[in-house]
């Protein structure tokens, strides 16, 4: 587990839900929340836009992940791709003792404990940055 994106990450718990948002001060929604949270663990994101909350495949959006320099693992990995249900899939970032989500029905970002409740379509590691 990465430390830093797992800090960061738990920093913007309580932050507010917003589809789309990008900035904490007006919300996050589960894309936002993995890139803030990059960010303030030092990386440089790259977010795909144009999506809704209901998709039947996430295909297109594959790359922005490679982009980021997230890195595709079998073992537990930083950021997991689940599916919340058949056409909802959902990012969260794991921390100590579970996970880290932006959710819609409650409205904020919250802390999710461990065991995922939901399938893992895919996850990835945070890629070391070159110093």
């Amino acid at each position: 587990m990465n430390r830093l994106l797992a800090e960061a990450a738990t920093s913007l718990i309580g932050t507010s839900f917003r589809l789309h948002g990008r900035i904490p001060a007006t919300g996050l929604d589960c894309v936002g929340l993995v890139a803030e949270a990059m960010r303030r663990a030092g990386h440089e994101p790259d977010c795909p836009a144009g999506y809704s909350l209901r998709l039947t495949s996430v295909a297109r959006w594959l790359a922005h992940a490679d982009r980021s320099g997230l890195v595709e693992t079998a073992d537990r990995g930083d950021v997991i791709l689940c599916m919340a249900n058949p056409v909802q899939p959902h990012l969260v970032i794991a921390v100590p003792g579970g996970f880290v989500h932006a959710h819609a029905g409650i409205g904020r970002v919250t802390f999710l404990p461990a065991p995922l409740p939901w399938p893992v379509a895919q996850q990835w590691r945070l890629a070391e940055k070159d110093v």
